[in-house]
């Protein structure tokens, strides 16, 4: 498939250009390839040098991430920079990203999956970014054990730590993948009683105790990777791409 026509499809599916972001995000396509066509698509959490050569060794000639090539910031291309971009270019592989308007996406987005992954219906949303409600909230009345046990086998049966703070039975979940963690009040103002994310400092554990609400903390790495995948789905789905998964973890 044409790259320029595929990536014109993604950026309006994920309203790149209407929804705000990080400033090092820079969503959309960061790296042409030179064919300038699509026959493989890559989903990765993060565009390293591992996963750069992860998705050549998989044929792949684009490589879609949720935290794109700048996103620790302007640096010189020397070194790894250099090597990641030199391997890419020499191996026509074409780089997307998206985060925060991937994170919000109402049906691929990783907050969207995770919910559908633990059967549960998103009624609204929450933490406010610029006008944006990058998480979602879900109205379940459900014993915190049995939300522990969904979040858990969405995981795949990866390690959830649990703050325990809230009540036994859920009112309100809300879901937020990645560093969310820290916004444990802005989780407790909107009345969310059991906050699902993937990491959080030190002292939102302990916030979370005394305002009152259970946390789930499944790890940044692990919450992010549902977005990509259902992106590379959608478009095996829509324009018949074959896609591979590119599990790079970082276990944090």
């Amino acid at each position: 498939m044409n790259l320029t026509d595929l990536t014109n499809h993604l950026d309006t599916l994920l309203r790149i250009r209407d929804l705000p972001d990080y400033s090092n995000a820079v969503n959309g396509l960061q790296l042409a390839n030179r064919k300038g066509t699509v026959s493989k698509v890559t989903a990765a959490v993060d565009a390293t040098l591992p996963v750069v050569t992860k998705a050549i060794e998989a044929g792949a000639d684009l490589l879609i991430v949720h935290h794109g090539m700048f996103w620790t910031g302007l640096q010189p291309w020397t070194g790894a920079a250099f090597e990641r971009m030199s391997l890419a270019l020499e191996n026509n592989l074409a780089i997307y990203s998206v985060h925060l308007p991937l994170d919000a996406q109402p049906e691929l987005g990783n907050n969207a999956q995770i919910a559908k992954a633990m059967q549960l219906v998103p009624s609204g949303g929450f933490l406010d970014y610029k006008g944006l409600a990058v998480g979602v909230t879900c109205e379940a009345e459900l014993p915190l054990d049995d939300v522990l046990a969904r979040f858990t086998s969405a995981l795949d049966g990866g390690r959830v730590h649990v703050c325990a703070g809230g009540p036994k039975v859920t009112k309100r979940i809300g879901i937020s993948s990645g560093g969310s963690g820290s916004e444990v009040a802005a989780a407790a103002k909107a009345g969310v009683d059991t906050f699902i994310t993937g990491e959080g400092p030190h002292w939102s554990y302990t916030l979370a105790e005394e305002l009152g609400i259970n946390v789930l903390y499944g790890g940044h790495y692990a919450t992010e990777t549902f977005g990509v995948k259902a992106l590379a789905q959608h478009l095996q789905t829509q324009f018949g791409l074959p896609w591979e998964f590119v599990d790079h973890p970082t276990g944090l």
